[in-house]
């Protein structure tokens, strides 16, 4: 089955800048291409949320308020790998972010993403 691996996380100051990956494990045998791929975000005693997602042939989906303007997800499918690139960070940005593999189209709802990473932590100090 697919398998995940984000990486790409850290500690930055607020207003800085992540860029995160999400590699399919070459163990798995499967590529990242052939999914829509959402980044997903859980903030301490928070529910986890959707930040954006890209489909297989590249359309976007739904992205919050909160990183519109600042969080751009892009995919090299020869890398087999997505990217979420992270600007003006803000504190409130902080949390695990993981990646999650669900069929060709972006979905609105977590329930529908099958495939998921075990998380990159992202900390942004004011």
């Amino acid at each position: 089955q697919l398998q995940l691996v984000e990486s790409g996380g850290g500690l930055v100051q607020s207003g800085g800048s992540l860029r995160l990956s999400c590699a399919a494990s070459a163990a798995s045998g499967f590529s990242v291409g052939h999914y829509a791929i959402g980044w997903f975000r859980q903030a301490p005693g928070k529910e986890r949320e959707g930040v954006s997602c890209i489909s297989s042939s590249g359309g976007l989906g739904n992205s919050p308020d909160s990183v519109k303007g600042r969080f751009t997800i892009s995919r090299d499918n020869a890398k087999n790998t997505v990217y979420l690139q992270m600007n003006s960070l803000k504190p409130e940005d902080t949390g695990v972010y993981y990646c999650a593999a669900t069929g060709v189209y972006c979905s609105d709802y977590i329930i529908n993403y099958e495939y998921w990473g075990q998380g990159t932590q992202v900390t942004v100090s004011s």
